[in-house]
């Protein structure tokens, strides 16, 4: 399948609409919850899809990037398409793909994937679809379909070149997913953020539902595993809901999946809370501070731009309180590197810097000295392979001995996060 890089982004549903239209708009088959954001989407995108398996409904995901495998991205019942069935729902469409090109309107890489997805979900059938966009909104290949819910998780500065310099105008670009007549369900935003796509909602029609006024998180406490919430929903308040992931952030997520399950619900009558606490507590996320390892704790996260890394060192201090945080970290160059080690100086103790398996890495050396400026030099160590890096990491946690409490934080990218799981046979991330 080759249709350039995924990162080549170029702002037009133009060419993913005429493709549909020639597979028979399978997008519009079935429901769709769709998200947008720039933290916390696949984490809400797998909530939302672990409550309406618990009701029993046939459910569709579709969430980006990948971690280890490309199949992870496109899954039915919370299992993603077989080898088999990913090539044979690519076989399907090629024909469809290639009337398109020779129209002189390649598809791109993320297009053939999205096209892909709507497909099968339309093919298996689906009850419901949950979709979550792959950069932006407006002119994301996902926004072809139509929302019956859409939600917009915290939105926050990242990919600058492609939707715009400062949050309100990525804002604008992401509100692009609340279409009339849906219900939008907004995480709790910056201002700018937030007076944009109250806007958008008012434009279009759409009901709000903003967390922290018609839903969200009225309690939370510490538990082994995770956390204990009070959730307050549209429908109605849910106690002592368990939900095996660490930090505020994920609280968060969780109160604006159930919001987006109980507006996608007909009726007044709230969700069964035997329903929401099993289906909180079957809910996993991979490589979002993910344990990976015991003896010394080692935890993988995918962040990868300011507003992630924050909410990531926020709960890693809040729900492990070691007593040396070890970080290794390899990230893209593109991204806000400086601000990005400026957040992770106060939190860690030692940094070993490395690179991924994507060419976008940063060479080490740059990472190095970058970082060496940020955290001193004697705080700084260089691997030129993550398995390097992690070995070094490891090395200096277990320095402090059995009582010493020390952890390895492995971050600064989705493709770092997916490397390293791979290293350390986490296991395929359903």
């Amino acid at each position: 399948m080759e249709r350039g890089v995924e990162w080549n982004f170029e702002p037009t549903l133009d060419r993913i609409a005429a493709l549909m239209d020639v597979l028979g708009s399978p997008q519009d088959a079935y429901p769709i919850v769709h998200v947008a954001g720039t933290n916390g989407k696949s984490s809400t995108t797998r909530m939302i899809e672990t409550l309406l398996r618990e009701r029993n409904l046939r459910v569709g995901r579709f969430t980006s990037p990948h971690l280890v495998s490309m199949r992870e991205r496109i899954s039915i019942d919370g299992v993603p398409l077989s080898e088999e069935r990913f090539t044979e729902v690519y076989q399907d469409i090629e024909p469809y793909l290639k009337m398109i090109d020779d129209q002189g309107r390649r598809l791109s890489f993320f297009e053939t994937l999205t096209a892909m997805a709507f497909a099968a979900f339309a093919d298996a059938p689906v009850d419901v679809a949950v979709i979550e966009t792959g950069m932006g909104g407006s002119f994301d290949a996902t926004n072809v379909a139509d929302g019956t819910v859409a939600v917009i998780t915290p939105i926050s500065l990242d990919h600058v070149d492609y939707l715009g310099p400062d949050v309100a105008t990525i804002a604008g670009e992401k509100a692009g997913i609340i279409k009339p007549g849906a219900t939008a369900v907004l995480a709790q935003q910056q201002l700018p953020a937030a007076e944009v796509l109250v806007r958008r909602a008012v434009e279009t029609g759409a009901t709000v539902a903003r967390e922290g006024l018609e839903f969200g998180v009225l309690s939370r406490e510490l538990a082994v595993g995770g956390q204990l919430l009070s959730l307050k929903g549209l429908k109605g308040v849910y106690e002592e809901v368990l939900l095996p992931l660490y930090g505020a952030h994920q609280a968060g997520n969780a109160a604006c999946a159930l919001a987006a399950v109980e507006a996608l619900t007909a009726g007044e009558e709230p969700l069964g809370i035997d329903l929401v606490r099993q289906a909180f507590l079957n809910v996993t996320s991979p490589g979002r501070l993910e344990v990976v390892r015991r003896g010394p704790t080692v935890l993988v996260d995918a962040a990868h731009n300011p507003g992630g890394v924050q909410a990531t060192l926020e709960a890693v201090h809040e729900s492990f309180g070691f007593g040396k945080l070890i970080g290794v970290v390899a990230m893209f160059a593109d991204k806000d590197v400086q601000g990005i080690l400026e957040l992770m100086e106060p939190m860690m103790d030692e940094i070993v810097v490395t690179r991924n398996s994507s060419p976008r890495s940063m060479e080490p050396d740059r990472l190095a000295a970058l970082a060496g400026e940020i955290f001193g030099p004697d705080r700084v160590s260089l691997a030129e392979r993550l398995d390097e890096a992690i070995d070094v990491g490891i090395g200096l946690a277990d320095e402090e001995g059995e009582h010493g409490g020390a952890g390895v934080l492995i971050t600064g990218s989705v493709v770092t996060a997916g490397d390293a799981r791979l290293l350390l046979k986490a296991g395929e991330a359903t």
